[in-house]
């Protein structure tokens, strides 16, 4: 009896040293972490500048692991995890309160008074929870915010972080893309539910043009299809264009001369977004096949093979001039013009091409020490913009639209005989940008741009 007993006894106080072993292990990775998350978050806020690396992804914040949190009386670190910090400062979160009281739910302006937030603000309060970063701020009467996750990783300054892409990136093409180039049907592009229309300005989007085959060769059927988009810019030449080549407007476009390549409203502040045509009939000749040429392509190789004439066609601004007409002149402003190749100021992301060599005024305001050295870059631009490689070269027909980003690609045609009637339009960026924003809402939402029951649009919405 006694013998299992002591059996039993030697059992359980086995048992009972393996529960404590792994209680002590448990214990011990515990606190290393506990040793490292604090290490970390006592390092989070230091003074010293973040060393610059590219940034990093970030995980999705699970509701049993949340993120740590660190402040001062100058910023609240969130600690995603051990290595990946994100700092903000007081005044700006406390200027980015997106409760109804600090920014309007329907209207989407901010109501908080920026002004009258104290420079040296710092939170009663900063506590992680499952729906966000919870900020508490001192006040007479007491005033909480609350910062989603996902909306302070995608919002992170210090440093940034990257993303999670949830859009396709520009994709760039050369004369291959003849082979199967974007196009939508006419019958997609004006169906009523709008997904062609979203498959169509997505295809502009990601390439630079696309082709719109079954249009009705009439104007007033191109005119509908243009107004899908949204409004027509008005220019000089009209609102929606239905031209021969007859020089009705002092322009070489209304002749039958071979255009280069080229884009169009170099002579103003604000080029126009996009540009469609539409060949309605071409009789007693031939010719006049259209040229179009990727110019974020082009500027890929240049800037691959000749990085120091991309930087000459980035910083020197080319003045440029609309003076076909005597009741016309149309120059940018300021005068000096914008160079061939535009970047965001942020990102350095090449943005915008701006050519057109037969519109370019008097290069008066090169330094004397440059002038050899732009004349060479514009002739290397140009032998890659003509080479066989980037050219694509199509014979559109009635029934067959396209329509191009004017930011990106350049076009052109060939000399031409006989008569050919076209009608086109222009339509603005920020109009283009604004309806592809909404239907990217409504068939690729955004996590954080559900609707609510006040509105259809988030106050997170990441455009906000």
């Amino acid at each position: 009896m006694w013998m299992a007993c002591s059996s039993v006894g030697v059992s359980a106080r086995s048992m009972l040293l393996q529960r404590a072993s792994f209680r002590a292990c448990n214990s011990h990775r515990g606190l290393a972490t506990h040793l490292a998350r604090a290490s970390a978050s006592s390092s989070a806020l230091s003074n010293k500048p973040p060393l610059k690396t590219p940034p990093q992804s970030v995980p999705q914040v699970a509701s049993d692991d949340l993120p740590m949190i660190s402040m001062d009386d100058r910023k609240v670190a969130i600690g995603w995890d051990t290595r990946t910090w994100s700092r903000f400062h007081n005044i700006w979160l406390r200027d980015h309160c997106r409760c109804p009281e600090c920014f309007h739910p329907i209207t989407k302006q901010r109501l908080v008074n920026t002004f009258e937030i104290p420079p040296d603000i710092t939170p009663s309060q900063a506590e992680p929870t499952a729906d966000g970063l919870r900020v508490s701020w001192p006040s007479s009467q007491p005033h909480v915010s609350l910062y989603p996750w996902s909306w302070l990783q995608r919002n992170s300054y210090d440093p940034a972080l990257k993303q999670r892409e949830t859009q396709l990136e520009k994709i760039i093409w050369s004369s291959k893309i003849q082979a199967s180039p974007p196009t939508v049907t006419y019958e997609e592009a004006m169906a009523e539910d709008e997904r062609g229309l979203y498959k169509w300005l997505s295809h502009v989007d990601h390439f630079g043009m696309c082709f719109i085959s079954g249009v009705p060769p009439t104007p007033e059927a191109t005119e509908e299809l243009s107004k899908r988009i949204g409004f027509i810019r008005e220019t000089q030449y009209g609102k929606f264009w239905d031209f021969t080549s007859d020089l009705a407007k002092g322009d070489t476009a209304y002749t039958t001369l071979a255009l280069g390549a080229h884009t169009d409203n170099t002579y103003y502040t604000d080029p126009c977004g996009l540009q469609l045509f539409h060949l309605l009939s071409h009789t007693e000749g031939s010719g006049g096949s259209t040229l179009l040429v990727d110019g974020f392509y082009v500027a890929s190789i240049l800037k691959e093979l000749h990085p120091d004439a991309y930087s000459v066609l980035a910083r020197t601004p080319v003045p440029a001039h609309a003076a076909g007409e005597p009741s016309e002149f149309y120059q940018p402003y300021p005068a000096s013009g914008y160079p061939v190749l535009t970047h965001d100021p942020v990102t350095g992301e090449l943005i915008q091409v701006r050519w057109n060599n037969d519109d370019r005024s008097v290069m008066n305001n090169l330094d004397p020490y440059q002038v050899e050295a732009w004349y060479a870059a514009i002739r290397t631009w140009h032998k890659l913009l003509t080479s066989a490689d980037s050219e694509y070269w199509v014979q559109l027909g009635p029934g067959t639209a396209v329509i191009v980003d004017n930011h990106r690609v350049l076009h052109g045609r060939s000399a031409f005989t006989g008569r050919r009637r076209m009608c086109g339009a222009y339509i603005g960026v920020d109009e283009y940008r604004s309806k592809l924003a909404v239907l990217r809402e409504k068939f690729n939402p955004n996590p954080d741009n559900a609707s609510g029951p006040e509105t259809t649009r988030s106050i997170w919405s990441p455009a906000l």
